[in-house]
């Protein structure tokens, strides 16, 4: 049974089913684990309801993400075990505004990323740290791939397949 199985409605199951979706895919011979931006900013320093997490950390997603961060720490056990190359993501430190673009204009409190606290918060959560030999690619902008060296470190380690897993997966990949 996937993970994910007891978070989906019935209908949701049957939905699937009937369009065609589930089959399993596989790993491919060389997989990869990328990790996308499971840092304090996104998680919050410690597990609590997140109108209580978003006062600190605003793009924080509380208790939530903390539950995320120890499935995903059962992941890069399990991976480790088998010498996945592993790769993290966060955001790179910027010290001018410019380099966030738009985004300030779109967020009351965008002020707040020039902070030094916003830029401790971009540091990996230490539960899941990235250990001796993994990647650390860090971006200016919510793609892993735009403008980051990430497709070709993929090639480099002839990844043929990648897991894929983080905070804002939807957004920053």
């Amino acid at each position: 049974m996937p993970l994910w199985d007891d978070t989906l409605t019935e209908r949701d199951k049957q939905v699937f089913a009937k369009s065609g979706f589930g089959k399993r895919a596989g790993f491919g011979q060389r997989p990869a684990v990328l990790v996308i931006d499971m840092n304090y900013n996104f998680v919050g320093d410690r597990p609590e309801p997140i109108l209580k997490s978003i006062e600190r950390f605003r793009n924080s997603c509380g208790e939530e993400g903390w539950d995320g961060v120890y499935r995903i720490r059962e992941l890069l056990e399990d991976a480790r075990k088998k010498r996945l190359p592993t790769f993290y993501t966060t955001a790179q430190e910027r010290g001018n505004p410019i380099s966030f673009g738009r985004w300030h204009g779109k967020n009351s409190r965008g002020m707040e990323d020039m902070s030094e606290e916003w830029t401790k918060g971009n540091e990996i959560v230490a539960e899941i740290a990235p250990q001796a030999g993994d990647i650390i690619v860090r971006k200016q902008k919510p793609s892993a791939f735009f403008g980051t060296p990430l497709t070709s470190m993929l090639n480099e380690v002839h990844a043929d397949s990648v897991l894929v897993t983080g905070c804002t997966t939807s957004g920053c990949v």
